[in-house]
C-alpha cells in the first residue's frame, strides 16, 4: 500500500542532500513524520497547505517501513500514517509536484 508525505521543493532536496527526511517543521513538533493515505491527500491539502505552492507528492510504500510506522487516529476519528523514524530517501518510490 503506497502512503503520502507533501513536502515542499526545499525540504525534499535537504532530504536528497543527507539521504534521510528528517520531517517537515509540524513533524519535528510531534514526534513523528505525518503521511496520508491516498484518500486523505485532498483533505490534508486544504486543511494545511492552502495557498502554498512549491510543493511535492512523495509516495512511499508502507510495508518498507516496519515497525516505525504506526496507524494512529486522528482528525476526524480516521486512521492516519505516522512513521516514527526518519524516512530514507530510497523508501519514495514517487515524487509528483502538486
Amino acid at each position: 500500500m503506497l502512503i503520502f508525505k507533501i513536502a515542499t521543493t526545499a525540504q525534499w532536496q535537504a532530504a536528497q542532500a543527507t539521504g534521510v527526511f528528517e520531517g517537515a517543521p509540524i513533524d519535528l513538533r510531534d514526534g513523528y513524520i505525518h503521511f496520508s493515505t491516498e484518500a486523505q491527500v485532498p483533505e490534508t491539502l486544504a486543511k494545511h497547505f492552502a495557498g502554498q505552492r512549491d510543493l511535492l507528492l512523495l509516495a512511499v510504500e508502507a510495508d518498507g517501513l516496519g515497525e516505525a510506522l504506526r496507524w494512529e487516529v486522528s482528525r476526524g476519528g480516521e486512521r492516519f500514517p505516522h512513521l516514527y523514524a526518519a524516512l530514507p530517501v530510497s523508501a519514495v518510490v514517487s515524487v509528483q509536484p502538486i
